[in-house]
């Protein structure tokens, strides 16, 4: 598919096609990776990298809620 590079303020700017957009998993507000390689521009959406140790590490005493009460057994738990 070919589009044009349009002015957008003192930048340059590139409409995607939404077909591409969402099989690219991009909506408006994303962030993604530009690149140059060997003379062609390179676009690839950033997905945030997730670890145990880092998502534990955002918990504190005023994030941190209580037991939740899910109901009585259903089948043959022990509680």
């Amino acid at each position: 598919m070919q589009t044009k590079v349009q002015m957008w303020g003192n930048s340059l700017g590139i409409r995607i096609p939404r077909s591409f957009a969402a099989d690219a998993r991009v909506k408006a507000g994303s962030t993604v990776d530009i690149s140059v390689e060997k003379g062609s521009l390179r676009i690839r959406p950033v997905r945030p990298r997730y670890s145990l140790r880092g998502l534990l590490g955002k918990v504190t005493s005023r994030n941190l809620h209580g037991e939740v009460a899910t109901g009585a057994p259903v089948g043959h738990e022990t509680w």
